[in-house]
C-alpha cells in the first residue's frame, strides 16, 4: 500500500536510513577491535612490540610509575605526629610553587647565617629540667605530658644506643641527650643552632648525589640516589663549608666564659658538636697602655680538635660598640665576620628544617632572576610559628603572625611594593647592605625597631624587597598573656619612634602618592588608626555625657518626633557599632580561607570565638593604643624582655595590676563611669533595653580590659589561689618603698617608677590638658542632685569644692598614722574612731532633714571620684611643685586609696567566680582546648595532681 508524502518527508527519510547504516558500521568496527584485542591479551601479544627503555634512570622511573599506580596507602604510613604532618603537607604543596630552578652546589651563590645572642637560654640545665614549681610539675613532666610520641622515640633511641661499656659514662651521656631533646623543644639557641645547621646537612646530601649521578668517584648512575655514608664524604663536606657559614654573635660570650658561666660551657659544647660553627663576642682589655685605657676588640672563635675555642680573627675596635640598643650592635660588630653573597638573618627564637633547606638553592637564585627596574637587595621569607599548639592566648598570636607574615607580607611584597624587613627569616645581599649601613641602625631609644630600619635603609638606598612563599622557617613566639602585651607594648612604641624618625619622613618624601598611601597604612598608619579609633570611642561617649548633663538629648528626640526628623533621630540614638577588637581578626580569617579553604576558615573562627578570641583582640587593642599614645606624648620607648619560657603558670593578681593597671584598668573604670552616668542621667526612648544596645559595645570593652587578664590566667578562678592572691596583693600594697626596693615587692617603688615617662616640659603641658577631662563630672552632676534642685548658679559649684577640700581634710586626719610615739597612736586611733563615727552621724541627719537622699550620696560619690584622680594626675605632673609644698606623702596616701578600691573592685568578682568549682574547670577547657585534643589532662597539670596524670 502506498501512502502519499510530499518530497520533504522522503529527503528525511532517507537520511535517517543514511544515519543509521554509519552506526551500525561504527559498532561493527568497535566489535572487530574489541575481539583483536582480547585475542592479543589471550595469547600475551598486547604489549609485545613496545620497546623497554634500557636507560637505567627511565628504568627507575617506571619503576616509581608502577608502584605510584600500584601501591595503595595505607593508613598505617601517615605520621602520628601532627608537626611532621605538617612539614609533610607543606613541603609537597610548595613543590608546585613557582620557584627558579636551582643550581649545582658548587655554582650556587655562597651564604652566611647570622644569628644575634645576648644572655638566653643555650641549653636546659638538669636543674631546670626536673626543678618542680609550686604545682609541683617540672618542665621535663610538661614536656612529656606534651610530646607524647616524640617522648617515646627518644626513649626508644636511648634504649637501642646504650652498649656495655662504662656506667657512669652512658648516664652522663644520657643526661646530655635529655638536655638536648628537651632544649629542642623549647626556645633555645641550641634549637635554633640545629635548625640552621640543616643548611650544612641539606648541602652535604645535595653535593653527593650530584657527584653520584655524574658517576664521580667511581659509582654508577643507577646507585645516584644512594645516600648512605654522604656525611662522610669529604668532598661533599668540603663543598658544604664552601658555600656556607654560620655566625652566631654572642655579645657578652667573654665575659661569660671569665666568670665560668654556664652558658660560656653549652656554647662551647654547641661549638663542638658543629664544625660550622663560628662565635664572635666583644673582649675587653682593662688598664692597657700608660693612660690606663680599656681596648676593645671583636674576635672570631671556632673549636678545634681537642675541644677548647680556637680564635680564627681579632679585631681592634676604636672604643666601646655598644651606642645604642644591645641587639643592633651585637649584630653590627659581628657582619665583618660573615661571608658569601647572602646572608640570612635569624632570631634567638627561630627553628629550621632539613626538607626546606633543600630549597635554600632556589632562593638565592631570586637575587639574579628578574623582579623589574632593580635585582632583589632583601628576600622576604615566610614564618611558621612553631608555639600554637600550647595554649588557647598562644594559638590566637600564632595565627596572628601567621596571617601577618603569609597573606600580609604577600601583599605588602606586590603590589603595593612597601614591604619592608619584619622579623628575621629574610635573606639579605650581604654586598649591597655591608656598603650601606650593615643591617641594624643602633641609635638608642629612637632605633628599638631595628629590624623595619633596616628595610627602610635598603628601600632609601634604591633597593627592592620582595617576598617568596615556598621556603619557610620556624619561629617562637610569645604564649602567655603577659608576654604577649609586652611585646606589643615593645612594638607599639617602636612605631610611635618611627613617627619621630628622618626615616620615615624621608620615604614620604620619596613615594609617589599611592605608595605613600600604601607604606603609612601599613607602618606608622596602622597604630594611629588604633589609637584614632580608641579616642573615638571616648570623644563619642564624653558627647553622649555632655548631652546628658545639659538635657539637650531629651529636647531633641522629642524636636525630632515632632518634626517627623528620622535622620535626627536615628543620629541621636546611634552606637558605637564599630569594634575593631573584633575587626582586627579579619585578615587571619582571609588568611585562613586561603590556606586551609572555606569550611575550615569558618569552623577554625567559630571555634576561636567559643575560645573569647574577641576578648583577646580587644584587650591587645588597648595595649597597643597604650604604649603608641605614650611614646608619642613622652617619647622614651624601651625594649621590654618578654621571656621565651613555657608559661602554664599562674600569675600572681598584683602581678597583672603591676603591668595593666595604667594601661588597661584606668581607662576600663573611665569607660565604666561614663556609661553609668549616662544611664543615670542621659535619655532613650526604649528605656533600659535601648540602653544596653547602644553601649554594648563599650560595655564589652570594659568587660575586656578589665578581666581578660584573669580569664585568660591558669587557675584564674581556683579558690586556694585566689586567697593566696589577695594575701599576696594586700602585703604589696601595703609594703613601705625604700632605696634599693624594686616594684615588683612594693606598690610604693611601684607607683614611683609608674611616673617616670614624664619627663618634659611638652609632656606635662599635655598631661595637663587631657586630665582636665575628669572636671567634667563634678562639673555636670552638681547640677543633678535632688538637693540643689534647679540652681544653676556657679557659686553652687564653688561650694562642691569646699565640700571636696572638707573631705579631703578628714582623709588626711583619718589617714594620720604617727611614728613614734606609741600613746599618740592609740590617741590618734580613738580620735579617728569619733571622727568616723560623727561623720556617718552627721550624714544620717543631713538625709533625715534636708532634700539631700541617698541617690545624692552615690552621685556625689561619681563627681568628686574622677576630681580626685585629676588631682592625683596633676600632682604627679608636676612633682616638684608638690614635693615643694611638703605636699607628697598626702598625695602618695590619696593614691595608695585609689589603687586599693581600683584592686578591690577587680578583684571581687574574680573572688565570687572562685566559689564555684565548675569555673576553673572551665576556664582550663577554655585556654588549654588544643592541649585536651591532644590527650593532655593539662587540668591536672594546673593542679598538681601529678600522680595522677602519670597513671
Amino acid at each position: 500500500m502506498l501512502f502519499p508524502c510530499n518530497m520533504h518527508t522522503l529527503k528525511s527519510i532517507e537520511s535517517s536510513f543514511l544515519k543509521y547504516v554509519c552506526l551500525m558500521r561504527d559498532i561493527r568496527e568497535q566489535l572487530d577491535t574489541w575481539n583483536i584485542l582480547a585475542r592479543a591479551r589471550n595469547e600475551g601479544r598486547l604489549f609485545s612490540r613496545i620497546d623497554w627503555p634500557k636507560d637505567p634512570e627511565i628504568r627507575e622511573q617506571v619503576k616509581r610509575l608502577y608502584l605510584l599506580l600500584t601501591v595503595k596507602d595505607s593508613a598505617a604510613n601517615i605520621p602520628k605526629n601532627l608537626e611532621a604532618r605538617r612539614r609533610l603537607e607543606f613541603f609537597t604543596n610548595s613543590l608546585f610553587m613557582d620557584m627558579p630552578s636551582a643550581k649545582p652546589v658548587c655554582e650556587m651563590m655562597p651564604f652566611c647565617v647570622f644569628t644575634p645572642y645576648y644572655s638566653e637560654t643555650v641549653l636546659y640545665s638538669p636543674k631546670e629540667l626536673r626543678e618542680e614549681n609550686e604545682d609541683g610539675i617540672s618542665t621535663l613532666f610538661y614536656l612529656q605530658k606534651i610530646f607524647p610520641d616524640e617522648w617515646e622515640n627518644y626513649l626508644e633511641r636511648i634504649n637501642e644506643g646504650k652498649s656495655v661499656g662504662n656506667v657512669e659514662v652512658q648516664q652522663s651521656n644520657s643526661d646530655l641527650e635529655l638536655r638536648f631533646w628537651a632544649s629542642y623543644r623549647g626556645q633555645t639557641l641550641a634549637r635554633t643552632v640545629r635548625g640552621m645547621m640543616y643548611y650544612r646537612r641539606a648541602l652535604m646530601l645535595q653535593s653527593y648525589l650530584e657527584r653520584r649521578s655524574l658517576g664521580v668517584d667511581g659509582y654508577s648512575q643507577t646507585d645516584s640516589l644512594a645516600t648512605e655514608g654522604f656525611d662522610l664524604s669529604r668532598e661533599a663536606r668540603a663543598q658544604a663549608d664552601i658555600k656556607f657559614t654560620y655566625v652566631v654573635s654572642c655579645q657578652i660570650y667573654g665575659q661569660q666564659k671569665q666568670n665560668k658561666r654556664p652558658e660560656a660551657a653549652d656554647i662551647g659544647l654547641l661549638l663542638q658538636r658543629n664544625e660550622a660553627l663560628r662565635v664572635a663576642f666583644i673582649h675587653a682589655e682593662e688598664n692597657v697602655g700608660a693612660e690606663g685605657k680599656r681596648e676593645f676588640y671583636s674576635k672570631l672563635v671556632k673549636a678545634d680538635i681537642n675541644g677548647k675555642d680556637q680564635e680564627v680573627y681579632s679585631i681592634k675596635l676604636p672604643g666601646d660598640p655598644k651606642l645604642g640598643e644591645g641587639k643592633p650592635e651585637n649584630q653590627n660588630h659581628a657582619i665583618i665576620f660573615t661571608r658569601g653573597e647572602a646572608i640570612q638573618t635569624i632570631d634567638m627564637n627561630q627553628d629550621n628544617y632539613l626538607e626546606e633547606a633543600m630549597k635554600m638553592r632556589n632562593l638565592l637564585e631570586e637575587f639574579r632572576g628578574n623582579h623589574g627596574i632593580r635585582p632583589p637587595t632583601i628576600l622576604g621569607v615566610r614564618e611558621h610559628v612553631f608555639t600554637g599548639s600550647v595554649s588557647s592566648l598562644a594559638m590566637f598570636m600564632s595565627n596572628q603572625e601567621t596571617s601577618f607574615v603569609t597573606l600580609g607580607q604577600r601583599v605588602l611584597a606586590f603590589p603595593l611594593k612597601v614591604r619592608m624587613h619584619y622579623g628575621h627569616p629574610d635573606v639579605f645581599d650581604r654586598l649591597f647592605h655591608i656598603t650601606r649601613g650593615g643591617i641594624s641602625k643602633a641609635s638608642r631609644v629612637i632605633n628599638i625597631s631595628e629590624d623595619i630600619y633596616a628595610g627602610f635603609n635598603s628601600t632609601l638606598r634604591q633597593g627592592n624587597i620582595t617576598h617568596h612563599e615556598y621556603i619557610q622557617v620556624g619561629k617562637g613566639r610569645d604564649v602567655g598573656l603577659n608576654q604577649i602585651a609586652l611585646f606589643e607594648g615593645k612594638v607599639a612604641g617602636g612605631n610611635g619612634e618611627q613617627v619621630l624618625s628622618r626615616d620615615v619622613y624621608r620615604l614620604g618624601q620619596l613615594f609617589d602618592f599611592f605608595r605613600m598611601l600604601s607604606f603609612f597604612f601599613t607602618t606608622v598608619g596602622y597604630y594611629v588608626c588604633t589609637m584614632m579609633t580608641v579616642l573615638t570611642v571616648y570623644i563619642f561617649l564624653y558627647g553622649r555625657v555632655y548631652l546628658a548633663f545639659s538635657g539637650l538629648d531629651e529636647g531633641i528626640a522629642r524636636q525630632a518626633r515632632r518634626l517627623g526628623n528620622t535622620a535626627l533621630d536615628a543620629a541621636l540614638n546611634t552606637q558605637f557599632l564599630v569594634q575593631i577588637g573584633v575587626f582586627t581578626a579579619v585578615p587571619m580569617i582571609m588568611g585562613f580561607i586561603l590556606e586551609l579553604g572555606l569550611l575550615k576558615a569558618v569552623f577554625s573562627f567559630i571555634t576561636m570565638q567559643l575560645q573569647l578570641c574577641s576578648v583577646f583582640f580587644t584587650f591587645s587593642l588597648g595595649t597597643r593604643t597604650h604604649y603608641f599614645g605614650r611614646t608619642i606624648l613622652h617619647g622614651g620607648a624601651k625594649y621590654r624582655a618578654t621571656g621565651r619560657g613555657f608559661v602554664v603558670r599562674h600569675i600572681k593578681f598584683a602581678e597583672n595590676y603591676r603591668l595593666y593597671s595604667r594601661s588597661h584598668f584606668v581607662k576600663a573604670l573611665e569607660v565604666a563611669l561614663l556609661l553609668i552616668v549616662y544611664i543615670a542621667y542621659g535619655y532613650t526612648d526604649g528605656g533600659a533595653v535601648s540602653f544596653v544596645l547602644l553601649t554594648l559595645s563599650s560595655w564589652f570593652l570594659v568587660i575586656s580590659w578589665l578581666f581578660a587578664p584573669y580569664i585568660f590566667n591558669p587557675s584564674g578562678f581556683e579558690w586556694q589561689k585566689t586567697v593566696e592572691d589577695f594575701d599576696d596583693w594586700t602585703s604589696w600594697l601595703l609594703y613601705k618603698g625604700g632605696v634599693g626596693v624594686k616594684g615588683d615587692d612594693s606598690w610604693e617603688s611601684w607607683w614611683d617608677e609608674e611616673q617616670m615617662h614624664i619627663q618634659t616640659l611638652r609632656g606635662r603641658i599635655l598631661e595637663t590638658i587631657l586630665s582636665l577631662r575628669f572636671l567634667i563630672f563634678q562639673y555636670g552632676i552638681v547640677y543633678k542632685l535632688h538637693l540643689t534642685g534647679k540652681d544653676t548658679s556657679i557659686a553652687l559649684y564653688g561650694l562642691s569644692w569646699i565640700v571636696l577640700v572638707g573631705f579631703v581634710l578628714l582623709f588626711k586626719i583619718l589617714s594620720y598614722n604617727p611614728k613614734k610615739s606609741h600613746d599618740l597612736k592609740l590617741v590618734m586611733r580613738f580620735m579617728q574612731g569619733v571622727i568616723s563615727i560623727g561623720l556617718l552621724v552627721a550624714l544620717c541627719l543631713v538625709v533625715a532633714f534636708t532634700r539631700l537622699s541617698i541617690a545624692d550620696l552615690f552621685a556625689s560619690t561619681l563627681a568628686f571620684i574622677p576630681t580626685g584622680w585629676t588631682i592625683l594626675c596633676l600632682a604627679v605632673t608636676w612633682k616638684k611643685v608638690v614635693r615643694s609644698l611638703g605636699l607628697w606623702d598626702s598625695v602618695r596616701e590619696m593614691a595608695r586609696f585609689y589603687d586599693a578600691g581600683m584592686g578591690t573592685i577587680i578583684f571581687a568578682p574574680v573572688a565570687v567566680l572562685s566559689w564555684f568549682p565548675f569555673i576553673s574547670t572551665f576556664q582550663s577547657r577554655l585556654l588549654f582546648n588544643q592541649a585536651f585534643s591532644r590527650g593532655l589532662e593539662i587540668s591536672l597539670i594546673l593542679s598538681g595532681n601529678k600522680a595522677n596524670v602519670e597513671k
